[in-house]
């Protein structure tokens, strides 16, 4: 019975065979087709691929280019060793000497301050010129003379330095007057500067002027043998108008402390105002000696 369900005509069987046939074709070619379109994959280029080949290709054609490529080679002037004047050559001619332009520098900086060169000794003196190139260098140096106008100026400016460092001075047996002589006076004393005499000033100034000569030793650094070239033609003085002066005027002068003057401040704050020294002698912040210094100055009106 079989039979009847698996029996074919001859031509019935042709038609089985082919389709046996055409699937095992089938099979061959879905076996095959994947790596086919994998290899057509791989061999199609996309955008991204011919991009990123490209840029590959221009990095290996740079760095190509660098390799070939050689260091700049700094190309010296050629050393010119010839008969030259360091007051007169310019850069150029010194540096063919083969002088650095550290050392030119120096040499021109050193002429526009007015220095000049007066023997090959003096030369070597720059500062950056080696012993050895000032040895090769040498026998080439050739000092021009100086003309003689430039040998007069030269020569007037040194005794026109030499007056001014000596600034006048009195002879011996003047004297000066000690409240009335400026600073530029009290300079022309022997033993006496700038600094000296504008100490006198100022301490005659506090003190409202001297009454005695002795008042010149309170001063640093003068000594008896400067104070007798002072005379005194009469005191010049700036009396202190004790009931008025503040605190601050008080004790600015020499003669007065703080505690001193803040006694007098005091005094006329309770008692009133002070009429003479012999209401100051009630406090022992004055002394005998401080009142007798005091009398020339203070007034009591």
């Amino acid at each position: 019975m079989w039979k009847d369900f698996f029996y074919y005509t001859k031509s019935e069987r042709r038609a089985v065979y082919a389709l046996c046939i055409g699937i095992a074709l089938l099979l061959v070619a879905i076996w095959l087709v994947p790596d086919a379109s994998k290899s057509l994959v791989a061999e199609t280029p996309t955008v991204d691929s011919v991009a990123l080949k490209a840029f590959e290709q221009e990095v290996k054609a740079q760095t190509y280019v660098q390799k070939e490529k050689k260091p700049l080679v700094a190309v010296k002037s050629p050393v010119v060793l010839k008969s030259f004047d360091p007051n007169e050559a310019d850069s150029t001619e010194l540096s063919r000497l083969g002088l650095s332009p550290y050392v030119v520098r120096n040499i021109l900086k050193y002429r526009q301050k007015g220095g000049r060169f007066r023997t090959p000794e003096s030369f070597s003196r720059i500062y950056g010129l080696e012993q050895e190139q000032f040895d090769t260098l040498k026998p080439y140096i050739r000092l021009a003379m100086p003309k003689v106008a430039e040998i007069k100026e030269v020569d007037t400016m040194t005794v026109r330095k030499v007056v001014e460092k000596k600034p006048f001075k009195y002879p011996e047996g003047t004297l000066v007057d000690v409240n009335s002589s400026d600073t530029t006076e009290l300079k022309k004393i022997p033993g006496i500067g700038s600094g000296i005499a504008k100490a006198i000033v100022a301490y005659r100034s506090r003190l409202g002027g001297f009454y005695s000569l002795e008042q010149l030793t309170e001063i640093e650094y003068i000594t008896p043998s400067l104070v007798k070239w002072f005379k005194l033609e009469g005191p010049v003085l700036r009396p202190l108008k004790v009931n008025k002066a503040g605190l601050e005027a008080l004790r600015a002068h020499p003669y007065l402390n703080f505690y001193q003057a803040k006694v007098i401040v005091e005094h006329r704050r309770k008692k009133g105002q002070l009429k003479s020294l012999s209401q100051l002698s009630l406090y022992e912040e004055f002394t005998e000696k401080d009142l007798e210094r005091l009398s020339a100055y203070l007034k009591f009106d």
